[in-house]
């Protein structure tokens, strides 16, 4: 049985997590870009069709990990990188907080690709993008085949979440709040 200093613990940890500001103790670029490096790499491997995709995109933004923890009161953070033209032009956080029936932590990679100019200049015009409130994102679930036919993708935002297996399935971005990270 969990003691009552330990839920103290985490919810304020959960607490300070969620009401710190998008420019404290952010990773460094350098780190940022390492671990996008290599979430893309896994992911363009584990998933045929999606380097292609990325490709076609006008920018994918990448959040190597997002730590989503909860005892009752959860909630998520990760930082990340835009990607437009394969450089990084900016870097991000996300962030939400959830209610309800939930004991645990997990770690998950968010990739999510602006499939136009228009979404992706819609995106970079908010500061403190809300997912399912400025912009909706499509999650794309990989067919019997295990590939992605880049041809036959037509939401204008697209989005991936990935754990070192794989696609996660039936997990959801709603709620999410992205802000960008200013150095």
């Amino acid at each position: 049985m969990i003691g009552r200093r330990a839920i103290t613990i985490v919810l304020f940890a959960l607490a300070a997590l969620l009401q710190s500001p998008a420019t404290a103790k952010a990773a460094s670029g350098y780190e940022i870009n390492a671990s996008v490096n290599a979430t893309l790499d896994r992911f363009f491997y584990q998933i045929p069709g999606t380097q292609a995709l990325a490709a076609r995109a006008a920018g994918v933004l990448v959040f190597p990990t997002v730590i989503k923890a909860g005892f009752g009161i959860g909630g998520e953070y990760g930082e990340g990188a835009m990607r437009v033209g394969g450089r990084t032009v900016a870097y991000y956080n996300v962030l939400s907080g959830s209610f309800g029936f939930q004991l645990g932590a997990q770690a998950r990679s968010v990739i999510i690709m602006f499939m136009t100019p228009h979404a992706l200049a819609n995106f970079q015009h908010i500061d403190g993008w809300r997912i399912g409130v400025d912009g909706s994102v499509a999650l794309v679930v990989v067919g019997a085949g295990g590939s992605i036919d880049s041809d036959k993708v037509t939401s204008p935002v697209i989005g991936f979440i990935t754990d070192n297996k794989g696609l996660m399935y039936n997990l959801t971005l709603e709620g999410s709040k992205i802000s960008r990270i200013y150095r």
